[in-house]
């Protein structure tokens, strides 16, 4: 193997680029934006002082990520918990609090029913131990669960009201995903994937506990920086692409400013719904999504203050919330911001279905709702210094975040390809692994796979051209970029 095509320029794509670099390939990199990163993605609020507005945590299972941040020079920042958490959510019965009146408790346990969210927990614990990790869609019961809403479970297991209010608040954390939209299948298996619902859930101990000193967003650019210091040129920015053309010798892809591309095989890093979008020639025999497969609904909001004052008032910044837009919050005040530049840093998850209803509100409406609601919430905080909102529902290169959202019959549709080379086309993206979907581990991890299953097809293929190649059993001869 000579040469490859990298499609998309986030962790996935950096990961199998610089992987296949590393060992003699060369490798061009094509990214519609005009930055790296893909789903990470670094705001400067202050100088020197760096957020993360996508991408964010890390834990101790988090190895391939780990490793790489050893290699790269980058270190972890804590996420910082000290104190007690806020909770704007409707009282249960023995809670206290009136209605709309924000509660202070110890820890980040809400205020709600304590039996009930057991009960949930427990639920969710039981049918998380039934999945089939490797193969979701060969999981006991996987067609019934595959096609039962999330919300249409809830309706069926959740009878205390306590556990039904809580489980979207608890959804939208977890996988910035509406009840309504998503299969039970796919939260069971995002749940095992990522280390289980207890790991996933943690700050101390658990896939929270760190962060990227300096920003996530420094993963892809030091990796950027490898490729093109071994190639100067290698990785090339606005260049969206249209089209990936196989024959028997290699594959062509066209980018939609009419540039051409031609290497021995291409990585697609991509998105499940962008990659479903690429015309790819011969036709790919299984989809990469579905009429249900859905964008993680997730904008994130990080709110700049001259420090972080709720500290001072024993508050970690944490607050979970029935009503919008922040249904969270939680500190990410820069620790390794340099002196001069430290200030306090409030982020709101605005998730499911409120992330549309706030993203569709005018810059200045937004601002209001968000630094209104911060306000009640912590009542201390000054007028902020700064306003950052990342809308990842309508960002046109990632189609959402966290991660896609597998929608009713997804993962009996699509699981059984989902990394299934199509000829020359291998598919990268935390969405393709089955170890930490929807994370930056998994996004590693798939960049590794798709390492060694090139080299590994290219060894036994070396010379030779097989009939099971799709690109010989139906060759594309016309050229993309001549059609309408």
């Amino acid at each position: 193997m000579t040469s490859a095509v990298v499609i998309g320029a986030g962790l996935a794509g950096l990961t199998a680029a610089e992987g296949l670099a590393a060992r003699g390939v060369e490798v061009t990199v094509l990214e519609a934006r005009g930055r790296v990163g893909g789903r990470t993605h670094g705001i400067e609020v202050a100088p020197g002082a760096w957020i993360d507005a996508g991408a964010a945590y890390l834990g101790s299972k988090h190895t391939e990520l780990l490793a790489m941040m050893k290699e790269l020079g980058l270190a972890t920042t804590p996420t910082t918990m000290l104190g007690a958490s806020r909770f704007a959510l409707a009282p249960a019965p023995d809670a206290g609090g009136t209605d709309g009146e924000p509660a202070t408790r110890d820890g980040r346990f809400p205020p709600l029913n304590a039996v009930a969210l057991g009960e949930l927990f427990d639920r969710l614990a039981e049918l998380t131990a039934q999945v089939d990790p490797e193969a979701p869609w060969l999981t006991p019961d996987a067609e019934r669960l595959d096609a039962l809403t999330a919300a249409e479970w809830a309706e069926q297991q959740l009878d205390h009201p306590d556990a039904r209010l809580f489980f979207p608040l608890f959804l939208g954390e977890m996988m910035a995903a509406d009840p309504a939209e998503v299969s039970v299948l796919h939260v069971a298996f995002y749940l095992r994937s990522g280390g289980g619902l207890r790991y996933l859930n943690a700050f101390e101990g658990g896939a929270q506990e760190d962060r990227v000193a300096g920003g996530a967003h420094l993963l892809c650019e030091r990796l950027a920086a490898r490729l093109t210091e071994r190639r100067p040129g290698s990785v090339r920015l606005g260049e969206p692409v249209r089209s990936v053309v196989q024959d028997g010798e290699g594959v062509t892809v066209h980018t939609e400013a009419d540039a051409v591309y031609r290497a021995e095989v291409a990585v697609v890093a991509l998105p499940p719904l962008l990659a479903e979008a690429l015309d790819l020639r011969p036709v790919r025999p299984a989809p990469r999504a579905g009429e249900r497969t859905g964008r993680g609904c997730a904008v994130k909001v990080n709110l700049v203050y001259p420090a972080p004052v709720w500290r001072a008032h024993g508050l970690s910044g944490w607050s979970v919330n029935a009503r919008g837009p922040l249904l969270s919050t939680v500190d990410d005040s820069p620790a390794d911001a340099p002196e001069g530049s430290r200030v306090g840093v409030l982020t709101g998850f605005v998730t499911g279905a409120e992330a549309h209803r706030y993203a569709a509100l005018g810059p200045e409406e937004q601002r209001a709702a968000a630094v209104a609601q911060a306000a009640s919430l912590f009542p201390m905080l000054p007028e902020p210094i700064g306003f950052h909102r990342t809308d990842w529902v309508n960002e046109p290169y990632s189609k959402g975040c966290y991660a896609a959202l597998f929608g009713p019959g997804d993962w009996s549709r699509l699981g059984p390809a989902l990394t299934a080379p199509h000829g020359r086309v291998h598919w990268a993206g935390t969405e393709t692994s089955t170890e930490f979907f929807g994370l930056l581990e998994g996004a590693i991890r798939s960049g590794h796979r798709v390492v060694a299953e090139i080299l590994d097809t290219g060894e036994r293929s070396a010379g030779e051209r097989t009939t099971e190649n799709p690109a010989t059993e139906n060759p594309a001869t016309e050229d993309p970029a001549t059609e309408a």
